[in-house]
């Protein structure tokens, strides 16, 4: 399995939150496929982290498609994005779901001896838990394959034909969009359908 190349994240972040489902979320012996996502637009976007431009926090949102932007939320939980479109936009996708694949025990050692399986990434900040990431793995390219750091990589599986879509989880501006897309009864998925 190779990572993902730069020019599928180079697209509509809709798109690419589309295309992500079923892909392969990779740190070391850890994997996990992909099945909800988020799509985040930018300056288009009141919901995104992007809307107000370029800070600190959020740089790397601005920077080149296929990188990691991961921020901190409510005072204790990280959370992944994969950057999208072009330079400057501010585009990303959060990955918000994963279904375990590989790397299970060091999943569970990470999130506390968490047993039951879909406990264990069925949400943003659990997977980031999983894997073991946080702010030090901001701005890593996910286009470049690793033995440390978290790539995206293609298995052949294709995304679901038919992906189940609403709007997106725990947000109280632009709520009309249904711009979460997720695969149709994995158990995986979290909660709030």
């Amino acid at each position: 399995m190779k990572p993902l190349p730069r020019d599928f994240y180079r697209r509509d972040a809709r798109v690419v939150a589309a295309d992500l489902l079923n892909k392969v979320f990779v740190r070391g012996a850890r994997r996990a496929r992909i099945v909800e996502v988020e799509a985040y637009l930018g300056a288009l976007d009141p919901a995104s982290h992007a809307y107000r431009g370029p800070t600190a926090r959020n740089a790397t949102m601005f920077g080149p498609a296929g990188h990691l932007y991961v921020y901190f939320t409510y005072g204790m939980h990280w959370c992944a994005n994969a950057v999208c479109g072009e330079e400057g936009e501010g585009t990303a996708v959060l990955l918000r779901a994963l279904a375990p694949l590989a790397g299970i025990p060091q999943m569970r050692m990470a999130r506390g001896g968490i047993e039951r399986m879909t406990a264990l990434c069925s949400g943003p900040a659990k997977l980031c838990q999983a894997f073991g990431i946080d702010r030090a793995f901001d701005g890593v390219d996910l286009t470049r394959e690793s033995r440390a750091k978290p790539w995206i990589g293609d298995d052949g599986t294709p995304p679901p034909p038919k992906p189940g879509r609403s709007s997106r989880v725990g947000i109280s501006v632009a709520v009309g969009h249904e711009w979460r897309w997720f695969v149709p009864d994995d158990p995986n998925v979290s909660r709030a359908r």
